[in-house]
Order: structure tokens, then C-alpha cells, then sequence
């Protein structure tokens, strides 16, 4: 459960200009998560969630920037590694130049692409599986991959 919610935050940060902890509350009430002010402050400090000043001229919730940084060399080794992405049932296959399979996965692992409802994966050398829920979500992680890579 943490760890869903903890997730949630994460997108609703990157999503959203949040400026107080009362409307993070606010916001994972709406998505199914009844907490307290005081589990939100602890989420705050166990994710090291930052305050930046916005565009507005308000400060608002984000990632630390190292953790920002990371995140983008992740999504560059991903799009400049893989040539192409499949699907067939709930498995999704990943190719890759020669060598750059566990490095591309690793960016899926680590979610740093936002993909989401993926059981587990697992690296060659030149390619990867994701094991998905269901058909699905193997079609979806597919075009959000081939998303990805025609950089939409």
C-alpha cells in the first residue's frame, strides 16, 4: 500500500503544481488513499520531495534534482539502446543493441518511464521480456514504449 502511494505521489507531483501538504492529502483522498497530515509529511521525507519555485512564482512539490537527472540519463539510455518493441499476450519483447538489454531494463525496473501494471522482467543481452497483468497492459506498455522511442 505504501508503495502504490507512494507511486500515486510521484505522478501527482509530476502532474500537478502542489504547493501544501493539505492539497497532496486532498489529492490521494481522491485517488483512494485516506491518510493523515502526518503519513503525508512522512511520505514527503521518505520520497526527499523539494520545494522549487513553479512558473507561478509559487513553490511546489518536486523530485530533488539529482533525482531528476537520474531519471533522464535512464530515459536516454533506454531510447538510444532499444530498436524495436513487441507484444504477444502479456509479454512484451524488448530489443536492443548488443549489450544494452539490462541497461534499458533497468530504466522499465526502476520505473522511471512511468509504466505501470508490469509483474516482472527479466535482461539478456540484446533483449528483455516484460511479464504483464493481463493482454492489456502488454499492449499499452507497447505503445507507450513505441511512444517513447518516436519521442511524441
Amino acid at each position: 500500500m505504501k508503495k502504490k502511494r507512494h507511486q500515486v505521489i510521484l505522478e501527482l507531483i509530476e502532474k500537478n503544481k502542489i504547493t501544501t501538504q493539505e492539497e497532496l492529502q486532498d489529492l490521494l483522498k481522491m485517488h483512494g488513499f485516506d491518510v493523515t497530515q502526518a503519513t503525508v509529511s512522512r511520505d514527503i521525507k521518505e520520497l526527499m520531495l523539494v520545494k522549487r519555485l513553479n512558473s507561478k512564482g509559487e513553490y511546489s512539490y518536486s523530485l530533488p534534482a539529482s533525482e531528476k537527472n537520474d531519471e533522464n540519463k535512464l530515459k536516454s539510455i533506454f531510447t538510444q539502446s532499444v530498436l524495436n518493441v513487441d507484444y504477444a499476450g502479456n509479454m512484451v519483447v524488448v530489443k536492443c543493441f548488443a549489450g544494452m538489454a539490462s541497461a534499458a531494463c533497468s530504466a522499465i525496473d526502476s520505473n522511471s518511464l512511468g509504466v505501470s501494471s508490469i509483474v516482472g522482467t527479466i535482461a539478456g543481452d540484446d533483449s528483455f521480456f516484460i511479464l504483464c497483468r493481463n493482454d492489456e497492459a502488454a499492449k499499452s506498455i507497447n505503445d507507450s514504449i513505441n511512444s517513447l522511442l518516436r519521442n511524441d
